[in-house]
């Protein structure tokens, strides 16, 4: 059964406080590469350079603070819980599992449907949207149902994210989101028939569509061993963390060896898997909530865009 924390967490800092409409972003420091936080702070933070000096030694403090976790949490990674999951959300499991988005992006390596503890989930991405959380968990609330909680964790529904639409050359499109989950989807070659709604000027032979949208979105997490490394959904993660939930419905897919797991694993964990899978105490998603470690930086409103290019080539070839 679902659990709640008895310490519950709240991610609002003295910027939130003082204006609901500030940009902030979590970090989660300490964590190689410096570079990467470095330059974040100096080319998105609000402070800009003179944060940027302060963030050499913020990092380094928090770096030796890990080393002080792996003393005295050693293994801590190695108590991930999965439990089943509550009887009443077997039928919307059922559903998931039938849906395209599901069968598409999960068809690589054995996968379950299970009950989390987000305690102790493994994480490799190191900062989220303070704002972005907090909206999630104004969501959620303190004690959704297993349904509601089901559907937030494992949504099937569309984005609600505005998205604005420009043609800005007779060949180009500009697609601008602020969700930080707005992507280019793929191209697909669609029959005559598909095409719903449109009048073009001749009869078609085929429709070349390049799709722009959202990912699947589901919170996910890759097995090896007796860990769980959290593969996405990590705003949703926190968001559940910080409403006061301890665990949540997270689609489970078990990796048996490093080729395994590249077929499902970001390059940030590919590229180093002992890191997460045989250290002592690699960062989990705890740490998010850890003021030694966790550090808010203001920064400025950011739009993803997204131009679609596309040439046409029309010429004749011998047979």
């Amino acid at each position: 059964m679902l659990r709640q924390s008895s310490d519950q967490a709240v991610l609002q800092g003295p910027a939130a406080q003082e204006n609901g409409s500030a940009e902030e972003e979590l970090w989660l420091l300490g964590q190689p590469p410096l570079k990467d936080y470095f330059d974040f702070v100096e080319h998105q933070g609000l402070d800009g350079a003179a944060a940027a000096r302060a963030a050499r030694d913020e990092w380094q403090a928090a770096n030796a603070y890990y080393q002080e976790l792996e003393r005295t949490e050693a293994g801590a990674a190695n108590l991930a819980q999965r439990l089943e999951l509550d009887a009443s959300m077997a039928g919307l499991a059922a559903e998931l599992r039938s849906h395209p988005r599901f069968r598409r992006s999960y068809d690589s390596l054995p996968t379950a449907i299970e009950m989390v503890a987000l305690d102790h989930l493994m994480v490799f991405q190191h900062h989220v949207s303070r704002n972005f959380v907090d909206s999630l968990q104004g969501r959620i609330g303190r004690s959704p149902d297993p349904a509601a909680l089901f559907g937030f964790c494992l949504p099937l529904g569309e984005r609600e994210a505005p998205v604005e639409i420009r043609r800005v050359g007779s060949r180009r499109y500009a697609f601008r989101c602020q969700s930080t989950d707005f992507r280019y989807l793929e191209s697909k070659l669609l029959r005559p028939e598909q095409l719903v709604g449109c009048e073009p000027a001749g009869p078609l032979a085929g429709v070349v569509a390049l799709m722009v949208g959202f990912g699947p979105n589901f919170l996910s997490a890759i097995a090896t061993g007796k860990r769980l490394l959290l593969n996405n959904g990590y705003h949703r993660a926190c968001a559940l963390r910080a409403a006061g939930l301890t665990h949540a419905p997270c689609i489970v897919q078990t990796a048996g060896s490093v080729d395994e797991l590249e077929l499902v694993a970001k390059t940030e964990i590919t590229d180093d898997p002992q890191f997460y899978f045989e250290s002592a105490r690699p960062p989990l998603l705890k740490d998010f909530f850890n003021p030694r470690i966790r550090k808010l930086v203001p920064v400025r409103r950011r739009t993803r865009v997204i131009e679609v290019n596309f040439d046409i080539d029309d010429f004749m070839v011998d047979e």
